[in-house]
């Protein structure tokens, strides 16, 4: 007879204590144990982009000062093209020395400095992405990256692929449970773990261009998935 420790949350159907945090499962006959992953794919609605300005000075100073002047710019061409203000988050601020190398002297020549900003961006339009990058290039960003393509809410998309995952291990416990001359099989255990959105490598559509000719953009399909390890008792 083997016992297993069940969560009481996955035993609806079972009267526990309030206070009980796990309770045991007997088990008679043999117990298969299974691990699941299933995916769903669906359309991105958001894509998040990386923006920066870097720029040059004699001295630290004013570096930072033509640095504000450039990625201010920058952030108000980003609001104006109907970004939220808490969709738009400072990554990093840099200022480094700069040197090059003097071959005659065999020496490091000091050149001044160099400051750089970065923000992160949300796009709730994956369909103005080109054209907002266009955008940010326009009013003075020299430092792009991204798009990453996500699903803002894939609370229905797990929910879709947890119950794929659960129905697929239980046909295959019961496949297991008839080569092993049984008739059925008991749920003992769940445990799951999540994957969250993942580029797919088929891309669904092109962005449609605008007579601007925005730079080219591919959404394509994420995935969003479960990983389901599940044990069975196969009954008779």
């Amino acid at each position: 007879m083997k016992n297993y420790l069940i969560p009481a949350a996955l035993l609806g159907a079972f009267a526990v204590p309030a206070t009980a945090a796990q309770v045991q499962i007997q088990a008679t006959g043999p117990v298969v144990e299974l691990s699941v992953s299933e995916t769903v794919k669906a359309q991105p609605d958001l894509a998040t982009i990386g923006a920066g300005v870097s720029t040059d000075a004699p001295t630290a100073v004013a570096a930072m000062r033509r640095n504000a002047v450039g990625m201010d710019a920058v952030i108000k061409r980003i609001k104006s093209l109907g970004v939220d203000a808490d969709d738009i988050q400072t990554t990093g601020i840099n200022l480094n020395a700069r040197y090059d190398y003097d071959r005659t002297s065999q020496k490091q020549v000091f050149r001044g400095y160099s400051a750089s900003n970065r923000v992160s961006v949300i796009l709730r339009d994956v369909a103005k992405t080109g054209e907002v990058l266009d955008a940010l290039v326009a009013a003075g960003a020299t430092d792009l990256s991204g798009p990453q393509f996500s699903i803002d809410d894939d609370t229905a998309a797990k929910a879709q692929a947890r119950k794929a995952a659960m129905d697929r291990a239980q046909g295959q416990a019961m496949e297991y449970a008839t080569w092993a001359g049984y008739t059925g099989v008991r749920l003992l255990e769940v445990s799951e773990s999540i994957s969250g959105n993942q580029p797919m490598p088929m891309m669904q559509r092109a962005m449609v261009a605008t007579e601007a000719a925005a730079t080219p953009v591919q959404p394509g399909l994420v995935g969003t998935g479960v990983n389901v390890t599940v044990k069975y008792e196969m009954t008779r």
